[in-house]
């Protein structure tokens, strides 16, 4: 992406809606959805397996809107439509403009997944392929966003509500807004909705998100170095607890483990069930008792199945054992019997290496000698 584009902001208006560029009025707009440039983008794995002959294909397809919004919508009989087509869909009230992200077979698993039931007649539908006029009012619409959002901000503030507005989406037909917002406590904008409603001329709706939620809509970079997961490809968000740091034996420092939304990160749930299955191998750490002394566990390496143990009063001096060593004294201590000492049952040494400096790079004269040996 270029530079020019990055800071045009009716080109990021339609970025987030998984367009590559604006939708431009008297030219077709095939090619518009861009599978790179969607953020929650979906992969329909079953589009090169045909269906039978006398299978009917599936009448639902998923349409995406700004973000991470999306809804399924019933299609028209005998209605044609691709991905990537820009459609007219049901809203309330009036219309919407989405984008197909897939159709078929996926669609049907998506609702299942879900939990819901595309017999039912409450599905919204799809009217038509968005028309010239339909494209007119939607460019006219996300056109309106970014300032309404800032005069929504400045309102807000003059009203002394105590409230982020951190996004807002106009419907595809220009008729209606939504402000998406943050709050700590409960907040009473009954006022600020006539405010807005007289400023913009439009229907207004106030949507309250998380923090987690607004994350996802703003982005931004995260400790790893790479985009926020929830701004590109996380589209539902699992509690995330304390738990989950302890069994991955994280040291419970609170500004290493939250994120840019201030809750802990989501990153935290990856790799939980793969330490809680690896964990139920071992051992319950509890006091070693030897000949030469009683021992503490002090730390657990998980995926190299080692337990650390340090006698009592000199706990700086920690033993790895594999957790089958472990085993072989606590059964030992069950049959009051006393191993001599920890040091019998260490398998895997710590290497301790000193720096090297191998290349001389640290040499403070090493400017002081001439590359050329002959100069």
């Amino acid at each position: 992406m270029e530079e020019n584009d990055q800071l045009d902001p009716e080109k990021n208006q339609f970025l987030t809606r998984g367009c590559c560029h604006g939708p431009q009025i008297y030219q077709s707009n095939e090619g518009i959805f861009n599978h790179s440039c969607s953020k929650l983008d979906v992969y329909d794995w079953l589009k090169d397996i045909p269906i039978p002959d006398h299978y009917q294909p599936f009448d639902c397809i998923e349409a995406r809107f700004k973000n991470n919004r999306k809804d399924f919508y019933r299609l028209p009989a005998d209605y044609a439509c691709h991905v990537g087509d820009i459609v007219a869909v049901e809203a309330m009230p009036g219309h919407d403009i989405g984008i197909i992200t897939f159709t078929g077979e996926l669609v049907r698993l998506q609702m299942r997944k879900r939990g819901i039931d595309h017999q039912k007649e409450e599905i919204k539908k799809v009217y038509r392929k968005a028309r010239l006029t339909d494209v007119e009012k939607w460019l006219v619409a996300v056109a309106h966003e970014d300032p309404a959002m800032f005069k929504a901000r400045a309102i807000s503030a003059r009203l002394n509500l105590n409230m982020k507005i951190n996004d807002v989406e106009y419907q595809g037909d220009d008729t209606k807004a939504v402000f998406y917002y943050t709050a700590d406590n409960r907040v009473d904008f009954r006022e600020l909705i006539k405010v807005l409603a007289e400023e913009f001329k439009v229907r207004i709706e106030m949507r309250q998100i998380g923090a987690r939620q607004e994350a996802g809509r703003l982005g931004g970079i995260g400790s790893c170095g790479r985009e926020l997961c929830c701004s590109t490809w996380l589209n539902s968000f699992h509690s995330v607890t304390t738990n989950s740091a302890r069994v991955q034996q994280l040291s419970p420092n609170p500004q290493k483990l939250a994120g840019q939304c201030g809750k802990l990160k989501c990153c935290l749930n990856y790799e939980y069930d793969a330490y809680v299955d690896a964990l139920k191998s071992f051992p319950e750490p509890v006091v070693l008792k030897t000949k030469k002394g009683d021992a503490l566990h002090q730390k657990t390496d998980v995926f190299a199945c080692l337990l650390y143990y340090a006698y009592k009063g000199s706990e700086n001096e920690m033993f790895p054992i594999h957790f089958d060593g472990v085993k072989d004294i606590i059964d030992q201590n069950r049959r009051g019997q006393l191993p001599e000492k920890l040091e019998d049952f260490i398998k895997v040494k710590e290497k301790k290496t000193d720096f090297e400096n191998v290349v001389g790079q640290d040499d403070l004269t090493r400017f002081d000698k001439p590359k050329n040996p002959e100069a």
